[in-house]
């Protein structure tokens, strides 16, 4: 079976092609330099050219506070390019999973975001990845949304390797506890997007399990990886961020558990990240 990837560049689109690989599939990977998927012309030529039996959206404009400066380009990236590529994948009778986030959510829940709660996203961000949900369901009823949140993965710029970082050359951090969440590695959601192939069209929710703040996070972080930096717990206002963070963006599992799939806890996880990192 042939999987065509957009934004096979990012750390969770590398992480599903190896693991797509892993079990004998044919990957075609297209990095961000590769497609345009703005591009409607070039995301036809591609489908056409390639042929895929699926399709994973996982193209998109992550950056939160640039895309509060670039609202154009966040709404073609996000909204449009998502939409050429569900539509140009329909035309060749491909299957299409959708990569979402967390951020669709405002962020003011205190119980886990169940999947079909309703959407109303606080930033650019949020707003434009909710535009592309909406418009890849227009496209077709049998696509999959799959919505993650806090992922970190091998070969690129995360949290942990942030926090790494700083612990190393650093004796103090502040890090903010006023905004809760679930970490998330990226082989876990890729081995999840997997284990979808064969699952109903729909909307699923994709994260370890369990949650914490970014503060607890990072002492996790630290703690396992043998560093000794002390960590100051301090306030998203203390911080000052440039664009809001939802406060709450733990997401209801519920929907990817029914289909047999079981989310490990993000302590676990983190662990088995770390030592592949060699920490």
């Amino acid at each position: 079976m042939k999987v065509l990837i957009t934004g096979a560049g990012g750390q969770l689109g590398k992480e599903l092609c190896k693991r797509l690989k892993e079990k004998d599939f044919t990957v075609i990977a297209l990095t961000r330099s590769m497609l345009n998927i703005a591009d409607q012309q070039a995301v036809r030529h591609a489908m056409k050219h390639f042929c895929p039996d699926i399709v994973v959206s996982a193209a998109a404009y992550t950056s939160v506070d640039q895309c509060e400066a670039e609202t154009e380009k966040a709404y073609l990236v996000n909204g449009i390019g998502a939409y050429y590529t569900a539509l140009e994948a329909k035309h060749i009778g491909a299957d299409v999973l959708h990569v979402s986030t967390d951020y669709v959510f405002d962020g003011q829940a205190n119980v886990p975001y169940e999947v079909d709660a309703q959407a109303d996203p606080q930033t650019i961000y949020g707003k434009s990845k909710k535009l592309g949900e909406e418009l890849v369901r227009l496209v077709s009823d049998e696509v999959k949304i799959i919505r993650t949140s806090w992922l970190y993965g091998h070969g690129g710029h995360n949290f942990v390797n942030t926090i790494i970082r700083l612990a190393e050359t650093k004796d103090h951090l502040r890090i903010v506890n006023d905004q809760v969440g679930s970490p998330t590695y990226t082989k876990d959601v890729a081995e999840a997007l997997i284990h979808l192939l064969d699952q109903p069209a729909g909307i699923y929710h994709v994260s370890n399990r369990g949650s914490c703040s970014w503060f607890e996070f990072a002492t996790e972080i630290v703690e396992r990886s043998g560093l000794t930096t002390t960590i100051e717990p301090i306030s998203t206002a203390e911080y000052g961020f440039q664009t809001p963070r939802p406060p709450y963006s733990v997401l209801d599992l519920q929907a990817i558990e029914a289909t047999g799939w079981k989310p490990r806890q993000w302590k676990d996880a983190l662990h088995d990240y770390l030592q592949v990192e060699g920490r």
